[in-house]
């Protein structure tokens, strides 16, 4: 059988393709000849893709995990859905829950949640709450591009400032820079932690691979105002792409040097059940010389999968290339003094919000 036709990229998109999810029950059109199906040639190219943003109103805004692989218990998402399209985002599948496609629906079809600090409010001051570092930006980025209207990640920040909760960021765009401010003052009392994501100092990759996020050295130049502010933040090499980004852990962990960041950590790319075809259509759009060999490569760290979805492994991998990389990223930690640990975020400090109108002494 004839294998199929590689998709053309979107224009400032970053998946090729906007299947819907399978597992769900959802089932996509295709192609019959029918005249409709080749509009284009009698009306012309279709629009450019827009965003759209729907609200989202939940009744709680905390999400609450006990994985063993990652440091915190607790986490915030202002936003359902990223517009900085990463092709391998390991939270595409979450939009399966909207009947929606993990693919372009993804990023450009996103949900906010403006309720989102008065829900947080009303969390922290029950009096079953016990306190721990909150993680913002752990599924979709809280400083995506729809934050400069929305402003709800800077509510959520308001909140726990105010009540002197900790808090761990993780984003790839310097939006957070807005909030320099209340991060400056969480930091004079060790109440915040700032993780940037580099993935690539190259321009031409970053810009198929997270097209609609900020250029690699605006996040480096972040890094640096971060720092000059007293904002304990480290780099975040997320994720290493095999054949494609692997090659530039020295360089970034340098970069990174260069700009004051205090630590290193990275991350393995992940291809979770609708993430992989996406990625294997960008491959073959962007990068066909190599993509069996870029697969083989995953499959070798996977177990001989696309993915791996164990505790333990899934974020490591398995054999041999998984223990040159960590043997790298520590090399260069080393040689830069990135190998400190990240200063431990006080809980002591919290004051609970107002319950029932009256501030909580105790």
């Amino acid at each position: 059988m004839e294998s199929a036709k590689p998709l053309p990229p979107v224009s400032g998109r970053g998946a090729p393709t906007n299947l819907r999810p399978t597992r769900t029950g959802s089932l996509d059109r295709t192609a019959d000849g029918d005249w409709l199906d080749v509009a284009e040639d009698v009306d012309g190219a279709p629009p450019p893709l827009r965003t759209t943003v729907t609200v989202e109103r939940p009744k709680t805004i905390i999400s609450r995990n006990t994985s063993p692989d990652i440091g915190f218990d607790r986490s915030i998402n202002p936003y359902r859905g990223c517009e900085h399209g990463c092709i391998y985002c390991f939270a595409r599948p979450t939009h399966a829950f909207h009947d929606l496609s993990p693919g372009l629906d993804f990023e450009s079809r996103l949900f906010a949640k403006p309720d989102a600090a008065k829900l947080l409010r009303a969390e922290l001051a029950k009096r079953s709450y016990k306190v721990a570092p909150l993680a913002i930006g752990t599924n979709t980025d809280g400083y995506q591009p729809i934050e400069r209207e929305w402003g709800i990640t800077r509510s959520i920040v308001e909140v726990l400032a105010e009540t002197r909760h900790p808090l761990l960021i993780t984003t790839k765009s310097d939006r957070l820079l807005r909030d320099i401010d209340l991060l400056a003052a969480m930091a004079r009392d060790n109440l915040v932690g700032v993780a940037i994501s580099v993935t690539t100092l190259d321009p031409r990759v970053a810009r198929t691979l997270e097209p609609r996020a900020p250029h690699p050295r605006r996040r480096l130049a972040a890094i640096r105002k971060l720092i000059d502010a007293g904002v304990p933040t480290q780099v975040n090499i997320s994720p290493i792409v095999p054949a494609i980004t692997d090659h530039e852990i020295e360089a970034i962990m340098a970069a990174a040097a260069e700009a004051g960041a205090i630590r290193a950590s990275y991350i393995l790319m992940r291809l979770p059940f609708e993430v992989a075809p996406l990625f294997r259509a960008w491959l073959a759009a962007h990068y066909p010389d190599r993509a069996d060999k870029v697969m083989h490569m995953v499959q070798d760290i996977r177990g001989g999968r696309d993915n791996d979805p164990g505790f333990f492994t899934r974020m490591k991998g398995q054999g041999i290339w998984p223990q040159l990389i960590r043997q790298r990223v520590k090399r260069a930690a080393r040689q830069h003094g990135m190998d400190k640990s990240f200063p431990p975020l006080r809980s002591d400090l919290f004051r609970p919000p107002e319950r029932d109108g009256q501030m909580e002494l105790f």
